[in-house]
């Protein structure tokens, strides 16, 4: 069984090289028979077989194409009233072509988005000549979502001359010049449109199947050959490579990191902001040209199976584009992503006159090795298996309390949920699952004794997910630790992954795989995490939003129900410590400045959420950075003189590589208040047991 919440990854925007497109139009796309053959087979299993069978009829039709055109275009900003007038004339067509295994309807209202994307950024492009004043009285919209569709090409016009306004005025406050302003701006909306000429059959298909699947419930998903391969990645944290993290830059795929260790690192041939302009397979194979593929086709080539070479040609960082090539030779290996995996750190925290030594256990997802384990592996990849060992060093650390760092981790395996689990409570039950059918197991823990007896606390904020939840639950029913954070995402349904191309006996692969929910699990006292998550036991604040993340904010979230609870044994009583606990709080972080700093913040962040509109006249925008400006200034700066807070205007890929990493470590290095205060937390927590006791 899976359980896994969130992306399985990142989608990066891929730039083919320059060329001329104004004069033309986009590739039309047309599906192919197999991806109509797919679409019916997983329209047969989510009307069979999901936990909530929803069968494909006009109902299921018409929310399926209107969760796709928003998808598309969530801000309605590119759709005319007449395009979607003509779409919402096949509204109740798509069941009965989805049967007949014809994708057309989807495919058609693609392609006209293809076109309104490349009339727009045209548009955009065509503005950059003359630029713009800034001393009107405007204003853009920030939100459209439930704005009329736009009526006619004049009223869409006027909306993206606010747009492009709008990024103009951001580089203008970042202190650009209006000559680099129109050269970002050009490139940018360039980059944009070529993207559009390379879409390709099997995104339109994969877009459309995510939508179809996520009208049926919020974690029901569609994974093609690549998302199912990144899917495996993500659980095995490994994958077969050269040990590069690619990153695409100006038509380039450009190396951004080196995994340690990795082939790439160890040969001595590659540095950080190489770029990748061939790829060739086999110590002899020819190297063909790469500059402008996709960045998701160049991972393609370069990955292959353990022993095998491939051959880079490589333009060096320092070398300009008519600098020298060269070409190397590596022997591809099994890459641990160990950057995913669990991790140990230790704080101290001042406790009177003394100083207590907590154990943090940073665990970003619930990982496993299914194919390892299931073959027998000995030391195949697992969360449980490596926080054990994390466990029985700290003990060796000495240290007072672990805390299980949870935050953003949306969750992965369930039996590692239940093994993590038993690590602190031991033998016993764990979570309760409830099937299509109605009947209720218990899964439990068999571990004899717990790896860790002492004082611990587990931190969670709205990302924290799943198997997450089922961990949070656990250790909170049991009484073994307090819950420290924000609610959590509330999600408490299974989902197990189908590999449609066995169930159709394909000889090879070409229908991809159903991720599908096929049962919601249980708190063992018998409440759920579906819908209202896990309520920590002291609140701290969060950045997220829950009215946009988190299960509630979804339409069709399964509703949260209540069930018997199972037979366990508590292992402390924990709760009561919490009205203490929550007084120390709430005394330490009145006078904690970085702790105030960081809830102005969120009060910050929520008054940015709640605006409307933003204004696009440069003396008022000029105010409100002299605003934060003031404010920032008047804080100590920890981190190596980089304003975390300053606005350049930028996106990732219009920085210099050097200077977008400088960035993301300052961010990565920046103090971490509400780590620091779950670790006191969990201080008091061991120094209140200790008086108990």
């Amino acid at each position: 069984m899976r359980i896994k919440y969130g992306l399985l990854g990142v989608f990066l925007a891929i730039a083919p090289p320059a060329f001329a497109l104004e004069a033309g139009t986009p590739p039309v796309l047309a599906p192919l028979q197999q991806q109509g053959q797919a679409a019916n087979l997983s329209a047969q299993f989510l009307g069979r077989y999901a936990y909530k069978p929803v069968p494909i009829d006009d109902a299921l039709s018409s929310e399926i194409m209107t969760r796709f055109v928003k998808a598309l275009d969530p801000d309605r900003m590119l759709f005319l009233q007449a395009d979607i007038d003509k779409f919402d004339a096949s509204k109740t067509k798509l069941d009965d072509a989805i049967k007949q295994e014809d994708l057309s309807i989807p495919f058609s209202i693609f392609n006209t988005y293809e076109q309104r994307m490349a009339d727009r950024m045209q548009y955009a492009r065509s503005l950059l000549k003359s630029g713009f004043e800034f001393s009107a009285q405007e204003d853009y919209p920030l939100e459209r979502e439930k704005s009329p569709w736009l009526k006619s090409v004049a009223e869409s016009d006027d909306l993206w001359r606010k747009r492009i306004k709008g990024d103009w005025l951001r580089l203008k406050l970042a202190g650009k010049t209006d000559a680099d302003i129109r050269q970002t701006l050009d490139k940018r909306y360039q980059n944009s449109l070529e993207r559009v000429y390379k879409y390709k059959s099997d995104d339109v298909f994969q877009s459309f199947m995510e939508v179809y699947a996520n009208a049926v419930d919020p974690h029901t998903d569609y994974f093609g050959a690549n998302a199912s391969a990144d899917f495996d990645i993500s659980m095995k944290l490994s994958l077969v490579g050269i040990g590069a993290v690619l990153q695409e830059r100006d038509d380039y795929t450009t190396i951004r990191e080196l995994v340690a260790g990795g082939p790439a690192q160890a040969s001595g041939k590659l540095s950080v902001g190489d770029r990748i302009t061939g790829v060739g397979e086999g110590a002899d194979g020819a190297i063909k040209e790469v500059v402008g593929t996709r960045l998701d086709e160049v991972v393609q080539m370069i990955r292959g199976s353990k022993g095998s070479v491939v051959r880079l040609e490589i333009l060096p960082a320092d070398a300009g584009s008519e600098g020298g090539h060269r070409i190397i030779s590596l022997t591809r290996d099994k890459i641990s992503l160990e950057k995913q995996a669990a991790k140990k750190t230790i704080l101290s925290v001042k406790d009177g006159d003394g100083t207590r030594k907590i154990g943090v256990i940073t665990l970003p997802a619930f990982y496993e090795d299914f194919d390892a384990r299931r073959k027998g592996d000995k030391d195949y990849k697992s969360a449980s298996r490596d926080v054990a060992k994390l466990l029985a060093e700290l003990k060796q650390d000495d240290v007072d309390g672990v805390l299980m760092d949870l935050r953003n981790n949306g969750g992965g395996s369930l039996s590692e949920a239940i093994d993590l689990t038993g690590l602190f409570v031991g033998k016993g039950p764990v979570v309760q699952q409830r099937g299509a059918d109605g009947k209720v197991e218990v899964a439990s823990d068999d571990l004899s004794k717990p790896a860790w007896t002492g004082p611990v606390s587990v931190l969670i904020n709205r990302g924290s997910a799943s198997a997450s939840e089922i961990f949070a639950a656990a250790i909170q029913d049991y009484g073994r630790g307090v819950i420290v954070g924000e609610p959590s995402f509330g999600k408490g349904t299974v989902q197990t992954v189908v590999d449609l191309d066995q169930v159709a006996h394909n000889s090879k692969p070409k229908f991809g795989e159903l991720k599908l929910t096929i049962a919601q699990f249980f708190r063992i006292n018998g409440s759920t995490t579906q819908l209202l998550g896990v309520t920590p036991d002291v609140s701290l604040p969060g950045l997220s939003d829950p009215k946009t993340f988190g299960e509630s904010s979804y339409d069709n979230a399964l509703p949260s129900t209540q069930i018997k609870p199972a037979a366990y044994m508590p292992a402390g009583d924990i709760r009561s410590l919490v009205p203490q606990l929550q007084s120390k709080h709430e005394a330490r972080v009145k006078n904690d400045a970085e702790y105030q700093r960081f809830i102005e913040d969120v009060a910050d962040l929520k008054a940015q959420r709640d605006k409307k509109t933003i204004s696009l006249n440069l003396a008022v925008r000029q105010k409100e950075q002299a605003d934060l400006t003031a404010r920032l200034k008047s804080r100590k700066q920890d981190n190596d003189g980089v304003d975390l807070g300053a606005d350049d205007g930028l996106q990732a890929n219009e920085r210099s590589l050097s200077a977008d990493l400088a960035l993301e470590n300052a961010r990565k290095n920046a103090k971490d208040v509400l780590l620091s205060e779950a670790a006191a937390i969990l201080a008091d927590e061991a120094d209140l047991q200790q008086r108990v006791q």
